[in-house]
């Protein structure tokens, strides 16, 4: 497979499904740019087999076509899983019917202003060369092949193809993300809903996925430097 080492492949393709085999799944779905980096990094140090990142958004085609078989097929291959296409809306629905048993973690930001900014200013620095990158820069994007980010955005945003970040239309997408998450979940005690930065989240973590408590708080990764200002 393309990018992939002898020792990546065997690791992902071996190793993890069997580390994984008869183990309880855990999705965070929360949506990009809410901490998912670092609870993958989470899990990774404490020995979870997390499913590889860049082989799950080439997935993004099957998500397109609504055809979640290949996607539910992919979650063999390890524990944990992260980032799109599991941070897209209906993927969980999909997941949590396949895989019944699995815990799912929605992480959030303070709020949908505090998300818009840690996107864009993200966005802007990988793809728009300091500002909000604009449709032809998503097209000319090369982060997996060129063009999937904008396939990306098209796929999960749906705005106007002239204003690919329309801000009150991402505000609006994530607050009806997280509320349909929370209302397919009500009354249900395998989700999480938790912000990274809160002081006591490591602790809700640990409780979650039943392990001891580890450490303090969460180390942030894949950090911009707006993370560091609660709004």
């Amino acid at each position: 497979m393309k990018g992939f080492g002898i020792r990546t492949f065997l690791k992902y393709r071996m190793l993890y499904p069997l580390q994984a085999a008869g183990k309880q799944k855990i999705f965070c779905i929360g949506r990009n740019k809410t901490g998912t980096t670092s609870l993958a990094a989470e899990f990774k140090e404490l020995g979870y087999p997390v499913g590889h990142q860049r082989t799950a958004e080439k997935l993004i085609d099957y998500y397109i076509a609504k055809d979640f078989q290949p996607i539910i097929d992919y979650c063999r291959s390890a524990q944990v899983f992260q980032d799109a296409p599991f941070s897209w809306p209906d993927t969980y629905r999909y997941l949590d019917t396949a895989y019944p048993e699995s815990l799912f973690i929605l992480s959030i930001r303070d709020n949908a202003e505090q998300w818009y900014h840690s996107l864009t200013k993200f966005h802007s620095k990988l793809f728009g060369k300091g500002n909000i990158p604009t449709a032809q820069q998503l097209r000319e994007a090369k982060y997996i092949y060129q063009g999937f980010m904008w396939k990306a955005n098209r796929a999960v945003f749906h705005t106007p193809e002239d204003d690919p970040y329309n801000k009150e239309m991402l505000l609006e997408h994530y607050n009806t993300y997280n509320r349909e998450v929370l209302d397919y979940f009500k009354d249900r005690n395998n989700l999480l809903v938790l912000n990274l930065q809160d002081r006591d989240a490591y602790g809700k973590f640990c409780e979650f996925i039943g392990i001891p408590q580890q450490k303090e708080t969460f180390p942030w990764k894949n950090k911009t430097s707006e993370h560091s200002v609660r709004k």
